[in-house]
């Protein structure tokens, strides 16, 4: 479901009764009953005449599947490729102005634009995207199974193992997207499938932002229930807003009833921003400690004391599942690896070399606010940054904030002299510490790499520092 900001409530008043003024806004927007979708672009199509569709460009309609924020989806066959496909297509009322339909056009494409950068198992995959006659459409990977939304249900809940599971393999998918530039921002049970043969896909990138779009659309975006405090308040939101949605749909998958919910939006919008719900175990006593503890962090209200990562939540979520199985064919040391290798610094290293790294190292984790290092300590240490932020501070002035994938400390491996500036956490973080001594001892080609990751890292920072300039 999407919220639109007031003045698009304006330019669709002929369709409801008229409240005039924010008063009457707030009323309607806020105090009515929940509902699964509002006012959509799916609303505004003909239904009936959508019901006669029987072909789109080369696609053969089979029947309807699905209503969904942004259109109506449609089981259809390629004859050429002959295969399924689900179509979802849009057609917009006359009464539209041309540049209301334009704005709609390119809020339907921008779904294909965001999914169809992605390519992952756990993402449904876009096949293309057109408009035919009148109408919009996209046609993407069939997925003939059920949401998530099916297991939501008291009766139907998944022994927590399986819950776990698959909000593991989300939460990689997830990582996946935010390190392409696209977070997903209505991540909720029916926008996750569960495919025949038991795969895990997230569907439905339809208010999807890709970092180029800025800040995006303005307004309410998202489905109340699963909003993020920072999406209910009309902050920019980022990967962590996606963290807390899917903390959302965790929650919902392990006892039937959601996080938050109210009689009307207004009391569900104010839980989310001001109050904790009770732990998981607490209505259901089989779930152990440690996943309330995970979704707790999940669902922090501030940002900053949630996962920095969907990665980070893959991990306590592997550590948990560890936990419940009596017996796993993985060792600790392969999703250390795992979650190691998803880190941009390491994107050039083979398992093999992130494992061999790794028994060189040490793997921290820094609480928010503690100094790393300090200026004019003697240290042949390095750090990467796993999770979180620091922040670079020279004579109380902070002269950059760095992030996951970063590196700091290798000046003073590589000149041999003291440390030239401090480096504090600002937000809880895991860092790898590496020794250069031990580094010294590690085969050529490793070395090799960290040397041309630092001196990526020299230029990038060289050609930041001459743009502030400029």
């Amino acid at each position: 479901m999407t919220f639109n900001t007031f003045e698009e409530e304006q330019s669709h008043k002929d369709k409801r009764p008229v409240s005039h003024g924010l008063t009457g806004w707030i009323r309607a927007k806020f105090f009515q009953p929940p509902q699964e979708t509002i006012s959509t672009l799916s609303d505004e199509l003909d239904l009936e005449e959508a019901e006669e569709i029987s072909r789109v460009g080369r696609y053969l309609v089979v029947e309807k599947i699905a209503q969904g924020s942004m259109g109506i989806v449609y089981l259809a066959r390629d004859p050429y490729i002959k295969r399924d496909v689900a179509i979802k297509i849009a057609r917009f009322p006359e009464q539209l102005s041309q540049e209301e339909v334009q704005k709609y056009r390119e809020r339907f494409f921008s779904e294909a634009q965001c999914a169809g950068r992605l390519n992952h198992p756990n993402i449904v995959a876009i096949y293309d995207a057109g408009i035919h006659k009148d109408a919009c459409y996209i046609t993407m990977e069939y997925i003939g199974g059920p949401t998530l939304k099916k297991y939501c249900k008291a009766k139907e809940l998944l022994p927590v193992t399986k819950a776990s599971e698959i909000i593991f393999v989300a939460a990689k998918a997830l990582d996946y997207a935010h390190r392409k530039g696209v977070v997903h921002r209505d991540i909720k049970p029916s926008n996750i499938m569960i495919t025949h043969q038991g795969v895990v896909k997230i569907t439905d990138f339809g208010i999807a932002k890709v970092d180029s779009q800025g800040e995006g659309r303005r307004g309410l975006v998202g489905s109340p229930c699963y909003m993020s405090p920072e999406q209910v308040k009309e902050l920019p939101v980022g990967e962590k807003s996606d963290i807390f949605s899917l903390g959302c749909v965790f929650y919902e998958l392990l006892t039937g009833k959601r996080a938050f919910y109210g009689d009307n939006y207004f009391s569900i919008l104010y839980k989310i921003t001001h109050e904790d719900p009770v732990p998981p175990s607490h209505l259901r006593p089989e779930v152990p400690e440690i996943i309330d503890k995970i979704i707790k962090r999940a669902l922090a209200k501030n940002p900053s004391e949630r996962y920095q990562s969907s990665m980070d939540l893959a991990y306590d979520l592997r550590v948990a599942l560890r936990g419940l199985k009596e017996a796993t064919r993985r060792t600790k040391m392969e999703d250390v690896v795992d979650y190691v290798r998803q880190v941009s610094f390491f994107e050039t290293f083979s398992r093999e070399q992130v494992q061999e790294i790794l028994m060189a190292s040490n793997l921290i984790k820094v609480p928010k606010g503690r100094v790393v290092v300090s200026e004019g300590e003697i240290d042949d240490s390095f750090y990467i940054i796993l999770s979180g932020k620091a922040a670079v501070v020279k004579n109380n002035n902070t002269l950059a904030t760095i992030e996951r994938g970063e590196c700091f400390g290798e000046m003073a491996y590589l000149s041999g002299q003291s440390r030239a500036a401090t480096v504090v956490a600002v937000t809880d973080s895991i860092l790898m510490k590496i020794s250069a001594t031990l580094l010294d001892r590690a085969p050529q080609s490793i070395q090799l790499l960290f040397l041309k990751k630092f001196a990526i890292t020299l230029l990038t920072r060289l050609a930041k520092s001459n743009q502030d300039k400029a």
